[in-house]
């Protein structure tokens, strides 16, 4: 019998993780520390709610299919966002709405890719990226990291052969949390350019940065939009992840291919998801800076409090956004380890094997730590499961 692509594709690691927990019970003293998914577990702020009530009430719209590419206000305002914070000149034209920033990914990919193509992505890397480009046929090429989980391009340059189509880039990164510094975030985009590539940026945690201003200046180059392809997402920005609203920047060219494959797949985005994202833009700019703010101090005292594990053999690897990326000391692997967590430590986590290709060693030593639903408590309290541990 036939193995389709999508039944030789693993399995989605966060609902593999959920099933970790199933018969497992968590006593009142110790519960369960959840730092498996990194998206927020509080619901949007009321105000943003009640925009989206009144959108559902009195917006026949928001009930009917919209444009394929978004809501033209929702795509003039996200624009105008990006000029102000990067110093850019978009339009409306080069963006799209997407159902997800996944499907901004898997969009941008329909347009480079045919069967057989290759992506090179930097290792550790985002499993959903892998995950499509294998259901669509496409070989992920790893590029590893360095010590301090940065890719290196001269490494990338190697890698290059003539099916490559593209190279995908995450910053603030998931799974490493690190931010990439803008010369280097330049310098694949002129190793892509010079070989006809495209360069995908996914900046899902840019609205966490710890940078202030723009992280990088791609928008600033001269025909940006023939290499450079930016992915965003209104989720973690809004605590919108249940309502599916993503971006997709490039030029209007591309778009316009793209617009064939979120024809068919989702026909265009949500309505309701769409007008919170515009209500919160044009809204909700302080209360992002505020949310902002304490991501950085969980993200300080991420750093702070390490040095309880360190004392017990554990690296600091990677940190930044809604990450910590560790290695522990154990001989167990990070894939026994992470299940091991939830019955004698009432911790959930992904381990680093979800995030390397099956045959590379790094990922058995390392651990995934999405921290941003924690408070200090929280991390003190982790902090003191982990440190027990006796394996």
């Amino acid at each position: 019998m036939t193995v389709t692509r999508t039944a030789s594709t693993f399995a989605p690691p966060v609902m593999e993780a959920r099933r970790w927990l199933e018969g497992v019970t968590f006593p009142a003293d110790r519960p369960l520390i959840n730092v498996s998914q990194a998206a927020p577990v509080d619901p949007p702020p009321d105000a943003l709610r009640q925009a989206m009530a009144d959108a559902a009430l009195t917006r026949d719209d928001a009930h009917l299919y919209g444009p394929v590419l978004g809501m033209p206000a929702l795509r003039a305002g996200l624009s105008d966002q990006i000029n102000r914070h990067y110093g850019a000149t978009t339009t409306a034209d080069n963006v799209a709405i997407t159902s997800g920033c996944n499907q901004a990914f898997a969009a941008a990919i329909a347009t480079l890719c045919d069967e057989g193509d290759e992506v090179i992505l930097p290792t550790p890397w985002y499993f959903n990226h892998k995950m499509w480009l294998d259901m669509a046929g496409v070989r992920s090429v790893p590029l590893t990291t360095n010590a301090d989980m940065l890719p290196d391009v001269e490494a990338a340059k190697v890698l290059i052969t003539d099916r490559t189509r593209a190279i995908a880039l995450v910053t603030p990164n998931n799974p490493a949390g690190v931010e990439y510094p803008d010369a280097l975030v330049l310098k694949f985009y002129a190793l892509a350019r010079s070989h006809g590539l495209a360069l995908i940026v996914d900046e899902t945690y840019r609205d966490f940065d710890s940078r202030s201003g723009a992280p990088h200046a791609l928008f600033q180059q001269d025909g940006w939009a023939d290499t450079f392809i930016h992915l965003y997402s209104f989720s973690k920005a809004y605590r919108l992840t249940g309502h599916r609203v993503g971006a997709l920047v490039t030029s209007p060219a591309r778009l316009s291919e793209a617009e064939k494959f979120l024809d068919t797949v989702a026909i265009c985005p949500g309505q309701i998801g769409q007008y919170a994202a515009l209500w919160g833009l044009e809204h909700l700019g302080q209360w992002v800076a505020g949310e902002r703010d304490e991501i950085l101090a969980r993200r300080k005292a991420i750093s702070d409090g390490f040095s309880v594990l360190a004392d017990k053999g554990w690296t600091l690897k990677g940190l930044g956004a809604y990450f910590a990326y560790m290695q522990h000391p154990f001989e167990l692997s990070s894939a026994q380890l992470a299940q091991k967590l939830v019955q004698e430590a009432g911790i959930l986590c992904l381990p680093g094997t979800m995030f390397w290709p099956d045959d590379a060693p790094q990922g058995h030593q390392e651990l995934r730590i999405a921290f941003a639903n924690l408070d200090a408590a929280g991390i003190d309290a982790l902090y003191t499961r982990l440190s027990a541990l006796s394996l």
